[in-house]
This record gives C-alpha cells, sequence and structure tokens, in this order.
C-alpha cells in the first residue's frame, strides 16, 4: 500500500477552525487526523502541504519510522506549528493501519483496559456573566449527565490579580459549588495567566472549594515557576496543553512540577508520542489527563487512548458545540448517567466525513481573544448535541 495524496479541509468552528488532514491510499484506504491550531490554522495547513511532498508514496502502515525521519529531517523542530502537523499525519496513518486490519486503534497500542473513561466538560458556560448565570449553566450540565465541570473564571487578567478581582472569581465558584453540591469534580483554568506570587494566592484561596486541579497556572515556558507553585499549592496542579512532545513532558515530570499531564494529541506527537508520555507520568505516579477540547477526530483518537492506557484519567469535551457539529460527521457519544463516556466500538478512528455539510461551513477568522473578551459565547444553545445523553450504556 503507498500513499497517494495529503490533503486539509478546513470547517468554520464558530471558536476556531477545525482542520481535518485526508491522507489516501493506492488500495482506497483514507486516513483521517486533525490539525486544529487556534489562530494558526492556515500554517498549519501549509506545514501538511509541505509533509505531503515528502510522504507520497511511502508505506502508510510504516508510521514510527516514517514520523521519525520527517521530525528528524525538518531543520527546525517541535513548536505548535510542526508538531500539529506532524501529529495530523501520524493520526490518519494509524487510523489506516486499523482500518486495513478491521480493527479499532486502541487494538494496535495493545487491546482495550476499559469500554468508558470519566468525562469533565467544557463550554458548558456559554453565554454566562454573573454567579448565577454560572449557577444555573452548571445545574444544566449536571442534569445532563456529567459529573465534572471545567471552566476559566479569572476573566482577562495578565500576571497578577487583585484583592478585588479575587473576590469576584470566588464568587463565581462557590456559586457553582453551591449549586452542584460536593461530589461533582470541578477542574479550575488558568490558561497560563499568573506570576508565581498570585498563582500561590489563587490556589490557596480556591483550595475550599476541593477542585480537582488548577490547570496551567502560569505561562506554559517557565518550568521553574510551576514548580515553585507545584510546592507550595495545596491544590493539584495540572499542565501540558502547550507543550509539545516528550522533551517537553519528561523535564517538568523530572523537577515534579505537576500532579497531571494534558498532552494534546493533536499538537504533541499524535497517539504514539501521548503513549510514551503517559508511560514516563506514570513512572511518576501522575495522572495522564489529555487536552481536548477540539473537534470529532481529536475526540475520537483520544478515546482510543482512553481505552488502551492503563492511567488515563480523564477525557475533556465540550457540553455543546456549534449546531453542525453532529452533521460534519458521524461522531455520536453516549454519556451515562455516571458521567462516563462510552468508548464508541469502531474501525479505525470510527469517523466518516460529509463533505456537503462540510462545504456548508467555510474557513472563517477567528482570533483568540484570550486576554481581550473575558466571557466569550462558545455558541449559541439552540442544538445539542453530538450525545446521546445520560444513558447507561
Amino acid at each position: 500500500m503507498k500513499i497517494t495524496s495529503v490533503d486539509t479541509i478546513a470547517v468554520d468552528f464558530y471558536r476556531t477552525n477545525l482542520v481535518i488532514v485526508r491522507v489516501r491510499t493506492d488500495e482506497g484506504i483514507v486516513g483521517l487526523g486533525e490539525a486544529t491550531l487556534e489562530g494558526k490554522e492556515r500554517a498549519v495547513q501549509g506545514a501538511v502541504a509541505e509533509l505531503a511532498e515528502a510522504v507520497t508514496g511511502l508505506d502508510p502502515t510504516r508510521i514510527s519510522g516514517t514520523i521519525y525521519e520527517l521530525a528528524r529531517d525538518w531543520y527546525w523542530r517541535g513548536g505548535p506549528v510542526i508538531m500539529t502537523a506532524l501529529s495530523s499525519l501520524e493520526m490518519a496513518l494509524w487510523d489506516i493501519s486499523a482500518r486495513e486490519l478491521g480493527v479499532p486503534v486502541s487494538r494496535l497500542f495493545g487491546g482495550a483496559t476499559r469500554d468508558r473513561v470519566r468525562a469533565y466538560a467544557n463550554g458548558w458556560f456559554s453565554g454566562a456573566v454573573t454567579p448565577d448565570d454560572y449557577a444555573a449553566a452548571a445545574r444544566r450540565t449536571i442534569e445532563a449527565g456529567f459529573r465534572g465541570l471545567k471552566w476559566d473564571p479569572f476573566e482577562n487578567h495578565d500576571l497578577t490579580i487583585t484583592s478585588q478581582q479575587l473576590d469576584r472569581v470566588l464568587a463565581q465558584i462557590d456559586a457553582v459549588r453551591s449549586a452542584v453540591g460536593r461530589h461533582v469534580e470541578l477542574f479550575i483554568e488558568g490558561h497560563g495567566r499568573f506570576d508565581v506570587r498570585h498563582a500561590v494566592k489563587i490556589a490557596r484561596e480556591i483550595a475550599q472549594f476541593d477542585p480537582v486541579w488548577f490547570e496551567e497556572p502560569c505561562p506554559p515556558d517557565n518550568l521553574d515557576a510551576l514548580a515553585d507553585i507545584r510546592r507550595a499549592s495545596p491544590v493539584p496542579i495540572a499542565a501540558g496543553e502547550r507543550w509539545f512532545g516528550r522533551q517537553g513532558f519528561a523535564p517538568a515530570l523530572a523537577r515534579q512540577a505537576v500532579d497531571f499531564v494534558q498532552p494534546d494529541v493533536t499538537h504533541a506527537g499524535g497517539l504514539s508520542e501521548l503513549a510514551f508520555i503517559s508511560t514516563l507520568a506514570a513512572t511518576s505516579y501522575v495522572g495522564f489527563a489529555p487536552h481536548n477540547p477540539s473537534g470529532p477526530l481529536s475526540t475520537a483518537a483520544t478515546l482510543q487512548l482512553g481505552a488502551s492506557l492503563p492511567n488515563f484519567h480523564y477525557l475533556e469535551i465540550m457540553a455543546s458545540d456549534v449546531p453542525w457539529r453532529p452533521r460534519i460527521t458521524n461522531e455520536r457519544l453516549t454519556l451515562t448517567e455516571e458521567g462516563d463516556v462510552i468508548i464508541p466500538a469502531c474501525i479505525g478512528l470510527g469517523i466518516e466525513l460529509d463533505l456537503e455539510e462540510i462545504a456548508r461551513h467555510p474557513f472563517t477568522p477567528h482570533p483568540m481573544r484570550l486576554f481581550e473578551d473575558a466571557a466569550y459565547d462558545i455558541r449559541p444553545r439552540d442544538e445539542r448535541s453530538f450525545f446521546n445523553l445520560g444513558a447507561d450504556e
């Protein structure tokens, strides 16, 4: 079998654009990957086009060797654009191999250790502004079946936060905790906003609400700062969505800078690299909880890792998304009453595209609003879902 072509499709997703990668072969098998990179989608599409020139004519089942050689031969190593392009290609190659064999991708990673994974919701807070708004949105999300909620309550702060601003944050978290009770898991997102002093202050204040973790409390490029925060924090620390490959995670684990690592399958190197990172984390008894606020293919790949990796702790997923998400692919997920997502029985990654529907939602620029807009809508809530919510099986 040989690769005959590689191309990309961009799909408007309101907060970003999905970038879908298709790898075609001379035997008619098509593998799919995801190369979504918020705000830099066109750069990734260009990088994938360069990869296409290098891999056309190669055997798609020689995954490890091909990815190693591509990473070695590109003079510039790492970084979000290159690693996202490589990750998407690697994902598509695993999809091809599993489709050829008629098995799920997880079978190629040692087989299933579980048939469901614990999920927490992102995007559940769309449109909320006041603490009461957040409380009402939290109750709706828990009623739908989720048992974990993640959000960033910190507005647009940059490195520091005043006591008055922190009081507003605490009021919001308190409203959510009061609304959902003590048994729902809360995950507090920092988006790399704070310096050490203010991150520690925040961690000590939010400890009263018993969050599972404080995520990315400081910018992602200073491990000394992160390690200092973790040593002083009464709340577990999670990080890693903006680290790339084992070279990004091994130093953090060696410095005991995190309690949970959060590599993203679309950015950190693909499925094989995430499996390697999960093993590194396991040797330090650090939880593995991949970053995944993305599209159907990223979710499908993350679920396959959830099936096969023993130390997989949590699946991040959007509670709701653009109305056309359930129409652009065949993605359908089941959320149980216990708050778990059932891992689909599938061949390969299990995702098929509806190209006609995709064509109705072309690329639309979406600038990142991390420090400009504190509480922007994820989407209108007029159509829920790619989920079968509240089911037992």
